[in-house]
């Protein structure tokens, strides 16, 4: 039989199910095993190929071209083709410090090959272009357009009106390395993360937050002593749920490994998301698909907090009669004092009030001698098919079984029906705390995330008022000034084949294995991925391993004014299809 289409190259979702269910029939479980296996594959390639990325700011009808732009800017931005303009409104008449701002952006396909790479942030400030640090993640093709989510800092006076300006269409620009305090270390979502204020260690097993260290003073370790309930103990220690009677607890912390995750590591933002089903303390004898638990860590350069988002979704009606969906620990007593908000927005200290147990907006402890706290602030819990959830989490200062200790328990009811679903997103504060300061610090910050900066499509700036800007948008190398020239490396890495595609004739660049490639003189740097864990080798491509007859060094060599070629790998962002360029698609059958 020939294979010439996709279609006849893999297998449906829907073969696969039918082949699952033969195997159930026959009680063939190690074939039922594998083939789930595969299903799960086919998931994720579907994923990466069909998932909506959401609902992205509106597109003009026609992007600006830098050629158009007065000439100081457009001397500015030499060597990117267009951009279009952003607004930030400041809305509720504060001074804002910098926060977190992100955007998913819509872009031709025509007009870029890598958005990573190409998309760049300028802030018209009195007239002149000034780049921000920016961060560009999620990057997906959908038809004729390719989408990307783009992260960066900002603040601003109040009522201020900011226009921003976002670059793209340079296939010479190289990723962007900006001055950052955000380190992140480790692999998968086994990290340790770290920037000026904090440490956060994530569970090797599940990466759960495990420990966290904050820096100042003598650096105070946040932990939980123990031996968990057989599982690493966390501070964190959502989500889970009692099945009905009572009869176990069902807990994400049982994982033996994540289900499913995603990671995103970048000078601005490490983001780490789970998702899957909690696990019984026998799994897998009981393996129950009722609750969905998906929750993202997110963890940013030069910020005293970090966010934990997330949802719990009933894929069936079933009985919990406990649920929490947040939950910390802290052993060692190390603080001395209860802080919390109630539905007001006020912060207070002390034992909450008995009236205002399931209406808290924010709970936490500090230590009124060293002001060391950490400080929950709930800055969205809702719920869809359920009546209110009950906004609880009262502290507990000094639990026998645990130390220091809040829980959330949000279900008024205990029959949770099919297709509800629970939503948060919380900030984690570690900011000093005094009864002087604190509260107001605590309120502020709230106020503030939960009414951030208000961004819609604008419209170009009038040129009229353009002053020459400091400096310029490119680096050395990303407007025509490569010592060598970057098209002549694009070409000749389309010599270098995957031959384990014994007849596609598929290069490194068209399967979108290549992240980067910067010239330093006669020096080129290339970053490459590699496109599964399956195939961890970056030598085949990089110097020949495994017969393939052009690897990367000895084409680049060959081009004139090249002396040396360092090829390097990584991991982040994983490759999927996404990555594959119009004749990388085609090639594979995946169409334009």
């Amino acid at each position: 039989m020939s294979e010439d289409t996709y279609w006849e190259r893999t297998d449906s979702f829907e073969e696969k199910l039918r082949l699952l269910e033969a195997a159930w029939r026959k009680k063939d479980f190690r074939l039922a095993r594998s083939l789930t296996h595969s299903l799960r594959h086919t998931a994720m390639q579907a994923q990466a190929e069909e998932e909506s990325p959401g609902q992205p700011l509106a597109a003009p009808a026609q992007f600006a071209t830098v050629e158009s732009l007065p000439a100081p800017w457009r001397t500015w931005a030499r060597g990117w083709k267009y951009c279009r303009a952003i607004h930030l409104d400041e809305t509720l008449g504060i001074e804002r410090p910098a926060e977190p701002v992100e955007v998913l952006l819509s872009f031709p396909a025509e007009q870029v090959t890598s958005l990573a790479r190409e998309v760049r942030v300028a802030r018209v400030v009195d007239g002149t272009l000034r780049e921000v640090p920016s961060q560009v993640h999620g990057e997906v093709r959908r038809g004729k357009k390719r989408l990307a989510k783009v992260l960066f800092m900002a603040g601003g006076a109040m009522h201020q009106r900011q226009t921003l300006l976002v670059f793209h269409g340079n296939p010479e620009a190289e990723l962007p390395a900006f001055p950052t305090d955000l380190e992140t270390r480790g692999e998968g979502f086994a990290l340790d993360i770290e920037n000026e204020f904090f440490k956060a260690s994530l569970s090797r097993q599940m990466g759960q937050l495990e420990r966290m260290a904050i820096k100042r003073g003598f650096g105070l370790e946040l932990f939980a002593g123990g031996e968990g309930h057989g599982e690493p103990p966390g501070i964190d220690w959502a989500h889970d749920y009692a099945a009905a009677g009572h009869f176990q607890k069902l807990r994400v912390t049982l994982w033996e490994t994540c289900p499913d995750y995603e990671v995103v590591r970048g000078p601005l933002a490490t983001i780490v998301r789970r998702w899957g089903f909690p696990h019984s303390p026998v799994h897998p004898v009981f393996s129950p698909s009722r609750l969905h638990v998906d929750v993202e860590y997110r963890f940013y350069a030069g910020l005293p907090w970090f966010h934990k988002s997330g949802s719990m979704r009933a894929i069936k009606d079933f009985e919990a009669p406990a649920l929490r969906d947040d939950e910390w620990v802290f052993s060692g007593q190390p603080f001395t004092d209860i802080v919390w908000l109630g539905p007001d927005g006020k912060v207070r200290t002390g034992a909450v009030d008995a009236a205002l147990r399931d209406k808290l907006w924010g709970v936490g402890f500090f230590n009124r001698e060293s002001k060391d706290a950490f400080v929950a602030l709930f800055l969205e819990h809702r719920a869809e098919g359920l009546p209110e959830l009950k906004h609880s989490a009262s502290p507990t200062l000094y639990s026998p079984s645990h130390g220091h200790v809040w829980s959330r328990y949000p279900l008024p009811v205990k029959q949770v029906p099919a297709g509800a679903v629970l939503h948060q997103k919380n900030a984690y504060v570690v900011s000093p705390f005094t009864a002087a300061d604190g509260p107001r610090m605590l309120e502020e910050l709230r106020h503030r995330l939960v009414h951030p900066l208000l961004v819609s499509a604008g419209e170009m700036p009038p040129g009229a008022d353009a002053k020459e800007s400091p400096g310029r948008l490119a680096r050395p190398g990303e407007a025509g000034d490569s010592p060598v020239p970057k098209q002549a490396l694009w070409d000749a890495l389309r010599d270098c084949k995957d031959e384990q595609f014994y007849n596609a004739g598929l290069n490194v660049v068209d399967l979108g294995l290549v992240h980067d490639l910067r010239v330093r003189g006669d020096v080129v740097h290339v970053l490459m991925a590699m496109p599964h864990r399956g195939r961890p080798r970056l030598g085949y491509f990089a110097f020949g391993s495994g017969g393939n007859s052009m690897p990367v060094q000895r084409r680049l060599l060959q081009v004139p004014g090249v002396k040396k070629v360092i090829v390097e790998q990584t991991w982040e962002p994983g490759w999927n299809s996404n990555r594959l360029t119009a004749e990388g698609r085609r090639k594979l059958g995946l169409g334009g």
